[in-house]
């Protein structure tokens, strides 16, 4: 069972997190993968398939919008899924992790987890104190979903 952890960063903030998430998934063939370099015919039913984004407009980035659209049609099903996003701590906020994970659903995708908020100091980071912790924990909690 192999894990791929494809995000879309604008500071480093989102792909921090992610490399984090794919750090910490021992004993998967984990690693973290740009949006612009996933290929969708590497994942298999049985993959763990986690989706990362910064809000951008109440919603996710532009290109993960499109790849989520792309991965429609039931082309995630046996595949298991969770999404992040990083975001500003705020009254007010979008939820892009909320969006994909609609999205990875509509595809087919088996949702092992709620999604996870990630927050960032200012528009553009860094992140937040104990944020990486925060991954590195949500990644184990994952672990757990799929192996239960």
């Amino acid at each position: 069972m192999k894990a791929l952890v494809v995000y879309d960063s604008a500071y480093g903030n989102t792909r921090s997190v992610a490399e984090a998430i794919a750090g910490s998934l021992d004993g998967l063939q984990a690693s973290s993968v740009p949006v612009g370099d996933f290929k969708p015919d590497a994942l298999a039913a049985g993959d763990l398939l986690v989706v990362g984004s910064p809000i951008n407009g109440w919603r996710p980035t532009p290109k993960i919008t499109a790849l989520l659209s792309a991965l429609g049609n039931g082309s995630l099903k046996g595949v298991k899924a969770a999404a992040f996003d990083t975001r500003v701590r705020m009254f007010i906020h979008g939820d892009a992790a909320k969006k994909i994970t609609h999205a990875l659903k509509a595809g087919g995708a088996d949702i092992i987890a709620e999604p996870m908020p990630f927050y960032v100091k200012g528009s553009e980071g860094p992140l937040r104190d104990g944020e990486i912790e925060k991954a590195e924990g949500w990644a184990r909690t994952l672990l757990t979903s799929i192996t239960s």
